[in-house]
């Protein structure tokens, strides 16, 4: 397997307008995360909507791509940018980075390749990790992965994605939006339009259900910080 991760990044952000550039501890949101990625040993591009995010990223070393502003989701971001780098279709799959995740760890872009790596069925592999309070459970803005897997194991397939409450006594997973998937799976993921489900509860991923791909999540100890509004971003600037 022969991943690329590629983060989607645009300037108009309806909470944080210009959240890429956003300066946290003298360097920019975006020039983080790419560093972040960068460190997980893959091969790394940044799929931009605005020229002013290639620049920032080219002039700290990295790879961008500037890709059409209009374009409606990160996930059709990706799928321009990886046409334009990857005409030849050497790179088979696509971790999907988020960029206002400043600080997150490198090794959870190598945990979906991993896992898109050791699941020959995979065809889009994200992450979980447990709730961080029991009023996640009633929370709709905490997305909830319904998992198949045995007690103790630290991935299974996804049955699932909800806002919506979950009862019982097993563990409820929260939902991180990181992604890996097999290029023909991003293609054919773009390719559709947003499906019922999609577009009921708000999650992109119910797509990729409702098309009959085959989801797996791997288990994360805690999800890494992202920067959605004003108070999250002073949150980041005062971690740093």
């Amino acid at each position: 397997m022969n991943p690329l991760v590629i983060i989607p990044a645009r300037m108009a952000a309806t909470r944080l307008p210009d959240k890429p550039l956003a300066d946290i501890g003298g360097t920019p949101m975006i020039v983080r995360a790419w560093r972040q990625a960068a460190a997980s040993g893959l091969p790394v591009a940044v799929a931009a909507g605005d020229p002013e995010i290639v620049e920032v990223v080219t002039d700290a070393g990295g790879v961008a791509v500037l890709t059409d502003p209009g374009l409606p989701s990160g996930s059709d971001r990706i799928m321009a940018a990886l046409h334009a780098l990857d005409p030849e279709g050497r790179h088979d799959a696509v971790i999907n980075l988020q960029g206002d995740m400043p600080f997150a760890d490198p090794g959870l872009a190598t945990a979906c390749a991993a896992l898109l790596h050791g699941q020959p069925d995979c065809d889009v592999a994200t992450l979980v990790a447990p709730e961080a309070d029991v009023s996640d459970r009633s929370n709709p803005d905490v997305v909830k992965a319904v998992l198949a897997m045995e007690p103790g194991e630290r991935h299974g397939r996804a049955l699932y994605f909800t806002r919506s409450t979950l009862y019982g006594d097993g563990p409820v997973w929260r939902h991180v939006g990181i992604y890996g998937y097999r290029r023909a799976a991003l293609e054919r993921f773009c390719a559709a339009p947003p499906s019922p489900l999609e577009r009921r509860e708000k999650l992109e991923q119910l797509r990729a259900m409702e098309l009959g791909l085959s989801l797996w999540a791997a288990v994360v100890d805690a999800p890494p910080l992202s920067i959605d509004n004003p108070a999250d971003l002073e949150a980041a600037r005062a971690l740093v």
